[in-house]
């Protein structure tokens, strides 16, 4: 048995997600539902350690016994790649993998909104991807990226923990850059990238008080930005944003946020109604004047009924997203009601 083997068994049935514990089968996740798969046995920790030491350098497997925590990606020869997580459960190696296609999705096949389309088509500004852990973030972003590779000559670099979907440069060229290999810190990547003549940058996560200050002023500075964040709504993105700063820095960061930050797009992935796919509900803030002075003035917790009345600013709450998905067919009420803001009502 290799590891090969096992990520191959996750591709056959269109898994999203493969995990390896100490004591259980091999266990899949497939349109958000956990299956355990018989076809290897139960994994001891014997098993999994020649599992999880075969895909490691030496270096990384010091990183791995020292740190008790690893990240990386891995690829199968036939193309597909898995952003991979090390870690100990029990005294034991374990192992969770999140399977990237090899195919780039395009805003239509994921049924991205059309202001979207116009954010991505913007010079500069800040785009911030946000929601739960295996929401999306990362495809959406790829097929924004996609997107403007497709239509624009732009020099775009990407800063990413691991590198998931790899692009074809097409009108524009591409860096893609991974933390631990091509780089050893977020902020110090950000503070030389401007001399690397970019027009459009892409953090895969902004994780703290350096980072998202580097990308606030990269925003400032006339380049596209695109980041992510583990938020459930646009409102929440903006107060955790805020707050994670000193409180006498506060008030700059809020002047500097409402002026380069152009729209959040807070996202959850649902299972549809047919349980064979998963659909995005998107929740959507455009920073309008309106917006903008909210956030100057830290009134943030007004936002959400700005969105809710700004349906011809192309904003929309997570609910209205929702009810638009059952209109379409796509999710039932009783699944909505699951992911509505606070339990609030679906019509």
């Amino acid at each position: 048995m290799t590891i090969k083997q096992i990520f191959d068994e996750g591709v056959a049935h269109k898994a999203s997600d493969v995990h390896l514990i100490n004591g259980e089968p091999l266990i899949i996740r497939v349109t958000g539902q956990l299956i355990r798969l018989d076809k290897f046995g139960v994994f001891n920790q014997k098993k999994l350690e020649d599992l999880v030491i075969s895909i490691l350098t030496a270096k990384q497997k010091d990183q791995y016994l020292s740190r008790r925590e690893l990240d990386l990606a891995y690829q199968l020869e036939s193309g597909e790649r898995f952003r991979i997580n090390l870690h100990f459960e029990k005294g034991s190696p374990s192992l969770a993998a999140r399977v990237i296609s090899t195919k780039i999705p395009t805003m239509e096949e994921i049924m991205m909104p059309e202001i979207v389309y116009q954010l991505s088509r913007l010079h500069q500004g800040l785009i911030i991807l946000t929601g739960p852990t295996g929401c999306g973030k990362s495809t959406s972003l790829a097929a924004i990226i996609s997107l403007i590779n497709n239509e624009r000559s732009c020099n775009i670099i990407t800063l990413e923990d691991p590198i998931e979907y790899v692009f074809t440069p097409k009108k524009s060229i591409i860096r893609q850059r991974q933390y631990g290999f091509d780089f050893l810190s977020f902020p110090d990547a950000l503070k030389h990238v401007l001399r690397q003549d970019p027009n459009v940058i892409m953090v895969g996560e902004m994780r703290d008080l350096e980072t998202i200050a580097s990308t606030i002023t990269l925003a400032e500075t006339g380049h596209l930005v695109l980041a992510t964040l583990h938020t459930p709504n646009a409102s929440q993105t903006v107060d955790r944003i805020i707050d994670i700063f000193p409180p006498y820095q506060q008030e700059q960061i809020r002047m500097q946020l409402s002026m380069s930050l152009v729209g959040v797009i807070a996202q959850q992935l649902i299972q549809t109604k047919d349980g064979k796919n998963r659909v995005g509900a998107r929740e959507i803030m455009i920073n309008t004047p309106a917006v903008a002075n909210l956030i100057r003035e830290n009134k943030i917790a007004q936002i959400k009924t700005v969105i809710q009345t700004s349906s011809d600013d192309s904003m929309v709450t997570m609910n209205q997203s929702l009810e638009k998905l059952i209109k379409q067919g796509l999710i039932d009420k009783e699944t909505a009601r699951q992911y509505s803001a606070n339990g609030t009502t679906i019509k």
